[in-house]
């Protein structure tokens, strides 16, 4: 495990250990943040540890093209329940995002200074948000961080059943028409299995992230 300073620098993620955890400390800057996305390591801790940043190996992944709709939420997508919007609230699809609760996790690993790290790469047109609305409520949604041809997801979050997967299904389907290579998952899960995310080495991985860095 490396520790980190004030020295805008990780070390090759291939020094991670069986977990995917890479290094430790550092600072939660617009630069570090960036740096760390496009060498393919996130942050991720509690609000009273130190910054913990990860690599894992194998890598959650999406391919666009790939994304899985069910003949239910086929049924979603048609009804008009739901309506999408791009970039319009950030700062409350993160609030929502660190509020609601997820089986197995002890509170959130979205800290206020993450909160206001991901508000800066926001104002730079780098963090994005998916909206989902019913009506004029908020119901749903996600951000992430977009490097020009991988989507970093970071987080989403519903209100009512089937609202983050409608942002997610939108996020993919429009990725795909502009021609992202993949939406970076990170670690696996049994929800991001089911839309169409699988594992992918990281090393394949890294080559796909550098390609048009």
């Amino acid at each position: 495990m490396f520790l980190l300073n004030d020295r805008l620098e990780f070390p090759p993620v291939s020094h991670a250990n069986s977990e995917g955890l890479l290094a430790v400390g550092g600072d939660l800057s617009p630069e570090r943040l960036l740096l760390a996305y496009r060498s393919g390591i996130f942050p991720w801790f509690n609000d009273d540890d130190l910054i913990l940043w990860w690599s894992p190996n194998p890598r959650m992944v999406l391919f666009p093209e790939r994304i899985k709709i069910s003949k239910s939420m086929s049924k979603v997508l048609r009804n008009q329940r739901f309506r999408l919007t791009v970039n319009t609230c950030f700062k409350e699809v993160i609030e929502n995002c660190s509020r609601v609760e997820r089986k197995g996790q002890d509170g959130t690993w979205i800290t206020k200074n993450m909160h206001k790290a991901y508000l800066a790469l926001h104002e730079m047109g780098f963090a994005k948000s998916y909206e989902v609305w019913e009506g004029t409520k908020l119901v749903g949604g996600l951000y992430g961080i977009d490097l020009g041809h991988v989507f970093c997801g970071e987080s989403m979050f519903s209100l009512v059943s089937n609202a983050s997967k409608f942002a997610f299904i939108h996020l993919a389907e429009n990725l795909e028409k502009e021609n992202y290579e993949l939406i970076d998952c990170q670690i696996y899960t049994e929800h991001l299995e089911s839309l169409g995310a699988e594992e992918m080495f990281r090393d394949d991985f890294l080559k796909i992230l550098k390609r048009e860095i």
